[in-house]
């Protein structure tokens, strides 16, 4: 999306802005209460996300709760850990699953637009690939041939969830800017 007409900042431009309670029951209603928090908190329009992994042998879990999966502070490894046990018992053509993103526009307490998105794959137990971060070294995609962590940061970006939450929000997010 970089080449919209608009001057993109990140939570890095503003470092002193308090993170939001993400107590949604849905990703959509993380990724709409981020949003509205910090086009409140930064007085401009805001774009946040919410993502995770949902793996159907464990009724969605992890779900909104993936980053904190194993408990807090979040911890990649001990998620990876607390996953691979759960599934200690199902068979690999059970381990189905799916990353998940949900994408919103605010303006103020206003939700602009919205969009998600979702890649479909399977979860191996060795962890596999050393790119992305997460649960990538334990998703395998089938079509691919690989799992997230092996795919370089341009092919993932390409068929993530975030990557088509972002393509689906695009036209949308394109209308507003126009109405700017």
């Amino acid at each position: 999306m970089g080449d919209l007409p608009v001057e993109w900042r990140t939570l890095k431009d503003f470092p002193d802005l308090a993170e939001p309670v993400e107590d949604a029951e849905t990703f959509a209603g993380n990724a709409a209460l981020k949003a509205i928090h910090y086009s409140q908190l930064a007085n401009m329009l805001a774009l946040a996300d919410d993502s995770g992994l949902e793996v159907d042998a464990l009724d969605g879990q992890p779900g909104v709760r993936s980053a904190r999966y194993a408990g807090e502070p979040t911890n990649d490894q001990a998620n990876n850990a607390k996953l691979i046990g759960a599934l200690r018992d199902v068979p690999p053509k059970q381990r189905t699953a799916r990353f998940r993103c949900a994408i919103a526009l605010a303006d103020g307490d206003e939700v602009l637009a919205t969009a998600e998105g979702a890649i479909e794959g399977v979860i191996v137990d060795e962890a596999r690939g050393d790119n992305g971060f997460g649960y990538d070294p334990h998703f395998w995609v089938p079509s691919s041939g690989m799992t997230t962590a092996q795919m370089s940061p341009a092919v993932k970006n390409a068929i993530s969830h975030r990557g088509l939450a972002l393509a689906a929000l695009r036209p949308r997010l394109e209308v507003v800017i126009e109405r700017l």
